[in-house]
């Protein structure tokens, strides 16, 4: 899959969201990457910012939340075409969910991890 592909794949997970899950986002960017630095490790997605539960009266003029979905680990995985849309949308989801202010441990809960 070349990067247009991928960044297709993303979009649609993005175009997929509940209405509710929209109404939310707040100064939020996201990107592909092709690789995680080595300082980010061995992650297929990233989410850099201050999560909505975070945010006090005083956040303005900040820069754009970043989510990063990083396309070659996700390739290196091997999966069909089918599998691999859907752990890119799942990346994309549980990265959303950190700018929510949903911790790894209450995703885990939910079955998102």
């Amino acid at each position: 899959m070349n990067r247009a592909e991928f960044e297709a794949v993303v979009d649609r997970a993005l175009e997929g969201l509940p209405s509710w899950v929209v109404e939310r986002l707040d100064n939020l960017h996201v990107v592909v990457e092709d690789r995680p630095s080595p300082e980010q490790g061995d992650v297929l997605g990233l989410y850099e910012g201050v999560s909505l539960l975070e945010r006090s009266g005083d956040y303005w003029g900040a820069l754009p939340d970043r989510i990063v979905v990083f396309r070659k680990p996700h390739l290196d995985m091997g999966l069909s075409s089918r599998e691999l849309e859907e752990e890119i949308r799942k990346t994309v989801l549980h990265e959303i969910a950190h700018h929510l202010g949903i911790d790894d441990d209450r995703l885990e809960e939910l079955g998102w991890d």
